[in-house]
């Protein structure tokens, strides 16, 4: 299983920073890097979304179920469509003394039959997911601080 944990530290609380990222149907109008995310339906407290976003130049599109917890505040993800298919995303929000270290945790476990922990870690992990991952952490540092 690929392990891919992505954090920043942002100066703002855990509330605010919570606030913003759950509410993904609004990433596009915020993530520059993301295309669009459509809430495609409500099952109680999960909800299923379709996302899309860019990888530089490369189209990237999934579907995945979504459950926010504004108590913990915690946010987590499985993908049900798409090549990532079963992968577990988890936001984490942490105080510390100058804010909130923010964690995005994407575990998946690689399905491709040949060199899967290579490809896995290199292609999708480090190439795909980390740096989509940075992006959103970055732009969600400089809006919840000017929130602030």
């Amino acid at each position: 299983m690929n392990v891919t944990t992505t954090a920043i530290e942002i100066a703002a609380d855990p509330a605010t920073i919570f606030r913003l990222a759950s509410e993904t149907e609004r990433w596009p109008e915020f993530l520059p890097h993301y295309r669009f995310v459509r809430v495609l339906e409500h099952r109680g407290l999960t909800r299923v979304v379709e996302m899309a976003a860019w990888r530089g130049w490369i189209p990237l599109r999934w579907i995945a179920e979504q459950k926010n917890d504004p108590a913990r505040p915690h946010i987590a993800f499985l993908h049900v469509r798409g090549w990532t298919r079963g992968m577990e995303v988890e936001w984490r929000f942490l105080p510390i003394a100058s804010g909130t270290r923010v964690e995005i945790e994407h575990r998946l476990r690689f399905r491709f039959p040949f060199a899967a922990e290579w490809l896995g870690r290199h292609v999708v992990s480090d190439f795909f997911i980390d740096f989509v991952a940075q992006r959103t952490l970055a732009r969600m540092k400089v809006l919840a601080e000017a929130a602030c």
